[in-house]
């Protein structure tokens, strides 16, 4: 089915896009969750015709994109995240975000699909690359800092970072080991069921009451 993104999805498209996807992806995580709607042809034609309106405030010309790449070369755009103890977004800023803030703080108009980044999760500095026209590229500043807080130094946010990934492989390390031990038990019990069916077929038969084992006939 046809559905209309209400936020960027990694690895399936940006806000706005209209992409089809599996029906029960979209019934059961999508639409309640709220991240896409059902594409009606009315919205997809509204859409349609925002879109081409936010695309007059784009360069169109070389020359008007040498300003604009002067423009945000120039700015530095911050975000201020809901972030964990080691610096982990609670959720994340995507390209979307990156041209909302830059129309906000500018009001210039960048295609999304050119801000050439993948979801930011972490709280930090970054240099985010855009192009803003044919062969005119530019590199924006943005600061990505905890909510209510400042950005550490850059050896503080490395040694989170760092940390992170420790404890990361660590539980990684724990999930491996309790996967292992898993199989181990489970061969146990299947070589001890084993051993019980072979015990129990070396036992000689017992002879019907009245009739004399091989043992009373020797």
């Amino acid at each position: 089915m046809q559905i209309i993104l209400l936020t960027d999805v990694e690895k399936l498209g940006l806000r706005g896009d209209v992409v089809d996807v599996a029906r029960g992806y979209a019934r059961n995580y999508l639409l309640p969750r709220r991240m896409a709607e059902t594409a009606t042809p009315a919205l997809v034609a509204e859409l349609r015709r925002v879109d081409a309106q936010r695309a007059t405030h784009e360069a169109r010309t070389a020359e008007q994109g040498s300003e604009i790449a002067e423009v945000l070369g120039k700015t530095v755009l911050r975000f201020e995240v809901k972030a964990g103890p080691t610096g982990s977004l609670f959720g994340s800023v995507t390209p979307s975000d990156v041209a909302d803030e830059i129309w906000r703080a500018r009001k210039i108009r960048v295609d999304r699909r050119k801000i050439a980044i993948d979801p930011i999760k972490r709280i930090g500095r970054y240099s985010i690359p855009i192009e803003v026209f044919t062969d005119v590229d530019v590199e924006v500043k943005t600061l990505v800092v905890p909510e209510g807080g400042e950005l550490p130094p850059e050896e503080e946010l490395a040694a989170l970072e760092a940390a992170e990934a420790e404890a990361s492989a660590a539980a990684q390390v724990e999930a491996e080991h309790v996967d292992i031990d898993d199989v181990i038990a489970e061969v146990l019990s299947e070589d001890e069921s084993q051993s019980l069916t072979t015990a129990d077929e070396a036992l000689p038969e017992e002879a019907p009451p009245g009739e004399p084992s091989s043992e009373d006939e020797a």
